[in-house]
């Protein structure tokens, strides 16, 4: 039997839903979500596996109009994979006209890579509206296929992979089966820290906030992970608000995120977490590289 293999480029707006079908197609958590935009800064991959065929979907950053070092550095990754895959899943949001842009279509038309509009949220608009959409969006490009979806209920998640299974060439297994992932258990543990600041801090605030995993430690002994981060953010008055009153934010957000992180590892996690001042460390590309945006 011949065996298939290939990597898929998620791309779209922020906020369409990219890491939600990431997680979908998985069946796994393996991406971070929030309502926020902006909150994927890097690309992250997603392994489907079947007897015959190996999938590697890689979720990229939102298209913005970058405004410091790091959201350059987060464009330049969506363009970059574009060019390096074997298919490209162009998301869009059907609730969201705006989520449209004409600017990334105009890129995909010069691709040979085979492109797919992938319109996400079809449960929440109205069935009657469906056809309208898919009818304007083939108007304006020659998409490989157009899949309506929902990232969030699983609808129309099995045709993208049969989708993209047909049209893979034939390959090796990159990744062992079990694997749905290639992201070290300690990014996982990073990204999963800074999940929890987008769902529980106001304002822009996250998007100041880098976490790096200094410890990392298991204790055999005690069937236990010991884990130490550190909570970067730019301003002393942002520093408050993420500690918060006698602690309390800082212990929501390590109560939450030690929550995620024990579903990952399968075991107890202690986790201590500090917060320290790095002034507009978005703009310093040692601290960007220190943090995994390189």
């Amino acid at each position: 039997m011949s065996f298939k293999s290939g990597f898929v480029t998620i791309i779209g707006k922020p906020n369409v839903g990219k890491s939600t079908l990431l997680n979908a197609l998985t069946g796994e958590k393996v991406a971070i979500t929030s309502k926020k935009p902006q909150t994927t800064r890097n690309t992250i991959r997603g392994i489907v596996t079947r007897q015959d065929f190996q999938i590697v979907f890689i979720d990229t950053p939102g298209i913005h109009k970058a405004k410091n070092k790091l959201g350059e550095y987060m464009v330049n990754l969506v363009f970059t994979t574009m060019n390096e895959v074997d298919a490209v899943l162009y998301m869009v949001d059907a609730t969201w006209s705006d989520s449209w842009d004409k600017d990334t279509v105009e890129k995909l038309k010069s691709l040979k890579t085979p492109v797919y509009l992938i319109i996400n949220k079809i449960d929440m608009i109205e069935k009657g509206k469906l056809l309208p959409m898919i009818e304007s969006c083939s108007k304006e490009m020659d998409f490989k296929a157009i899949i309506p979806v929902s990232a969030i209920t699983g609808e129309g998640v099995d045709i993208i992979i049969n989708e993209i299974v047909a049209v893979l060439p034939e390959g090796p297994r990159y990744f062992d089966d079990d694997f749905t992932t290639d992201q070290p258990e300690r990014a996982i543990v990073a990204e999963f820290i800074r999940e929890q600041a987008f769902h529980l801090l106001s304002d822009e605030i996250p998007y100041g906030v880098g976490v790096e995993v200094t410890q990392f430690n298991e204790r055999q002994d005690k069937d236990l992970v010991e884990i130490r981060a550190v909570i970067y953010c730019e301003k002393d008055s942002h520093k408050g608000i993420i500690i918060g009153k006698g602690g309390k934010m800082l212990k929501e957000i390590g109560s939450r995120a030690r929550f995620e992180i024990e579903g990952l590892l399968g075991v107890k996690v202690y986790l201590e977490l500090w917060v320290k001042v790095k002034d507009d460390w978005r703009n310093n590309e040692s601290m960007l590289k220190m943090l995994g945006y390189n």
